[in-house]
């Protein structure tokens, strides 16, 4: 679980990012479908889920 959320973590941050600057990459582009507000906040949700599934598991081995 903890590279699950570790890349749940990254792929959302990159959104982000991405989306900050205006470059639109086709494989993110449906998160926009339902509007930018939505959109924005289903990145900071996959952002904030990432983090705590890296979080809570960060020390299963």
């Amino acid at each position: 679980m903890k590279y699950i959320g570790l890349g749940m973590f990254l792929v959302g941050l990159v959104s982000l990012l991405v989306a900050l600057f205006g470059a639109y990459h086709f494989l993110l582009l449906w998160v926009d479908n339902w509007g930018k507000p939505l959109g924005w906040a289903i990145r900071v949700g996959i952002v904030v889920l990432g983090y705590v599934l890296y979080y809570t598991h960060r020390h299963d081995d």
